[in-house]
């Protein structure tokens, strides 16, 4: 298992002084199969919720976080339910860092979560939460300098927000190729930098890099690389076809 699965895969970040509960193993195995049985996400979100009103640790606050992404990805079928769904992450996340400050997963998931929250909003409409974004960015990056998603995320905000406000492209794919050192088969950087190589021009480059994810063999998470990145690649490369032939008409 690639360092970045066994980092983002293992929700709770338990000592060996105590075992994992059996909902948290359900969850670790769940987050790279759900693609099997997408359903399962509702399962474990609802699952999750009651636990962490029992039982707030940090264990269950991380799970709820990461399920409630991936289920605002997945299952969402409205913009309101994808907000409902990364704010309760976002909240759930925010609660396991007060309980542990130094948690790289729980830093990472209240920042994750607030970002796909104002994507999903709109990134002029919650500019307010960009400061609190990139501080979780810069507090992961401390923490763990080796840990690849940190560099998703921070590649994505430079993607996102306009330069005014901070967007930088040359980050961006600066963030993207330190991740993918780090994690090459981390499907969803690719994307994400094919996405930045197309902003910036360099089209061939871009339809290299879809052209690898759809090829990737063993991708860090195959049911993301499923349901999410190997669709994105595809779409990226169809819509590349198309306004290559409208120029060449």
């Amino acid at each position: 298992m690639s360092r970045v699965v066994a980092a983002v895969l293992a929700l709770a970040m338990v000592s060996t002084a105590h075992a994992e509960s059996p909902l948290i193993v359900q969850v670790r195995a769940s987050v790279a199969s759900y693609h099997q049985d997408p359903a399962r996400l509702d399962v474990l979100r609802s699952a999750l919720t009651e636990a962490s009103r029992i039982d707030p640790s940090v264990d269950n606050l991380t799970a709820l976080a990461h399920i409630c992404f991936a289920w605002g990805d997945v299952r969402a079928k409205t913009p309101e339910e994808k907000l409902a769904a990364y704010e309760q992450g976002r909240k759930a996340a925010k609660r396991a860092v007060e309980l542990a400050p130094r948690s790289v997963l729980a830093h990472f998931w209240y920042g994750t979560n607030t970002a796909r929250w104002g994507q999903t909003k709109g990134v002029m409409r919650s500019l307010f939460l960009l400061p609190t974004v990139k501080q979780e960015i810069e507090t992961v990056l401390e923490l763990d300098p080796t840990f690849a998603p940190g560099y998703a995320l921070a590649a994505n905000v430079y993607y996102e927000v306009p330069p005014l406000l901070g967007g930088n492209l040359d980050r961006a794919e600066q963030m993207f190729r330190k991740g993918l050192a780090l994690a090459p088969h981390f499907t969803a950087m690719r994307v994400g930098l094919a996405k930045t190589l197309i902003k910036k021009g360099r089209v061939a480059e871009a339809r290299q890099e879809l052209q690898a994810v759809l090829d990737e063999k063993a991708p860090d998470n195959v049911a993301d690389w499923t349901m999410k990145d190997s669709r994105r690649a595809r779409e990226l490369l169809e819509s590349l076809a198309q306004q290559s032939s409208a120029s060449a008409g």
